[in-house]
């Protein structure tokens, strides 16, 4: 069912759509130009477009669905997490860190997504050693073959993210594979059949509810699952704000401005230095900590020194 621009209750400066929606935070969205995005959420399939006087947004959904404007706000405040204060907390940053302060004139606008579980995951094990176009390209393919269609816009089949059980179905690591998924291919059907075995999505969905440490050391229990993927999912999927997941980038950011004590001897991203990047931007920017050492990591990217230029991918893991 198509639907009409509408305006989202939200103003241009507080939502960046060119940082946030192409950070590598979310491997689903597409550039259409220079001020339209398009891509899948909640079963829909959403365009947006970021305009002088405001952001603006449109769903084509399954024919059985009615349209519901009240219910499609609801979804897009609580992905976008429109009810954080993003000024409030590039003031606080600034005032703590003159660093901080330098990049936030650069990238204004950036949030994090607040994303399902399921497919935040799932897409981030198919982040080991990857590049953000390789890693979009197996979301893509992982929906195209095991997600149900939802419709078609401007002639494109758009489907859902699989499910976790027809991920653990048996034939699933053969036929990734066969997709050139590698490695990864096992980690995604082993860690689908282990979910399936800790009572599906609400296992994952309990994480939130629990301490950060504890929903990370369960996360890194799961086959592909890291220390860095862990904390991808608690930020971004888990309401877990201060999680920092840590990079080769991150960690070279963090020698270059940073004092930090357990670096100065570190010739490479140990984990005890992985620990100690991330103790400090805790101790540093408090709750939001995640959001703020994110906004650092774009602002160092030079396809972001200038907001007038057309945004490129790339990788927040």
């Amino acid at each position: 069912m198509a639907s009409v621009w509408k305006r989202l209750s939200c103003d241009g400066d507080v939502l960046n759509l060119g940082i946030t929606l192409v950070c590598g935070q979310a491997f689903r969205w597409k550039k259409l130009n220079n001020e339209e995005w398009c891509g899948v959420l909640s079963g829909k399939v959403w365009t947006f477009k970021q305009s002088s006087d405001g952001i603006y947004y449109k769903v084509n959904s399954r024919l059985s669905e009615v349209e519901s404007t009240t219910q499609n706000e609801s979804i897009l405040n609580d992905y976008f997490q429109l009810n954080i204060d993003l000024h409030h907390l590039y003031d606080h940053w600034s005032s703590r860190d003159d660093n901080f302060k330098q990049v936030a004139a650069t990238i204004s606008g950036f949030r994090l997504l607040r994303q399902d579980p399921v497919e935040n995951l799932f897409s981030f094990i198919c982040s080991s050693n990857n590049n953000i176009e390789r890693i979009s390209s197996m979301v893509e393919a992982l929906c195209v073959k095991y997600g149900g269609i939802i419709t078609e816009v401007n002639g494109v089949v758009y489907h859902d993210f699989p499910s976790i059980a027809t991920l653990a179905e048996p034939q699933v690591e053969q036929e990734l594979r066969e997709l050139k998924f590698g490695y990864r291919a096992k980690f995604i059907h082993e860690t689908a059949k282990i979910l399936m075995k800790k009572c599906n999505k609400d296992w994952l969905i309990s994480l939130r509810e629990v301490p950060y440490e504890e929903a990370h050391a369960a996360l890194c229990e799961l086959p592909g699952v890291g220390a860095k993927v862990a904390d991808c999912v608690c930020l971004m999927s888990l309401d877990k704000t201060d999680a920092i997941p840590v990079d080769t980038h991150v960690w070279q950011i963090s020698c270059r401005d940073y004092n930090i004590p357990d670096l100065k001897k570190s010739k490479s991203l140990t984990n005890k230095a992985y620990k100690a990047i991330g103790d400090h931007f805790r101790q540093l920017f408090g709750k939001y900590a995640g959001w703020a050492n994110s906004v650092l990591f774009s602002g160092d990217l030079k396809k972001f020194q200038d907001s007038k230029v057309n945004y490129i991918q790339v990788s927040l893991i």
